[in-house]
């Protein structure tokens, strides 16, 4: 009987999204992601305006977690600070 040195799990949504995305990537390339961008940039423009890309380019790279107080944003979600937690990263 063989030793089974790797069992089947199941993937990860983390994993499943990685895999997905690069399949794309490898399959469509580059211009496939400039012309979802040009045509996303496009549509915001059309709803929101000039001025939404004059308030985010004025705002720069500030951060959104910075400004909230008592919040600190951890792998793109935000979560409140948790008082005399230490860092265990």
């Amino acid at each position: 009987m063989a030793v089974k040195s790797e069992e089947k799990r199941k993937m990860t949504r983390e994993e499943a999204g990685r895999k997905g995305g690069e399949k794309v990537a490898r399959e469509r390339g580059r211009e496939f992601y400039r012309e979802i961008g040009r045509k996303g940039g496009e549509k915001v423009a059309e709803e929101r305006g000039s001025e939404f890309y004059k308030e985010i380019g004025r705002k720069g790279g500030e951060s959104r977690g910075s400004k909230i107080i008592g919040t600190k944003v951890t792998r793109g979600r935000r979560r409140r600070a948790e008082v005399g937690r230490t860092k265990r990263e």
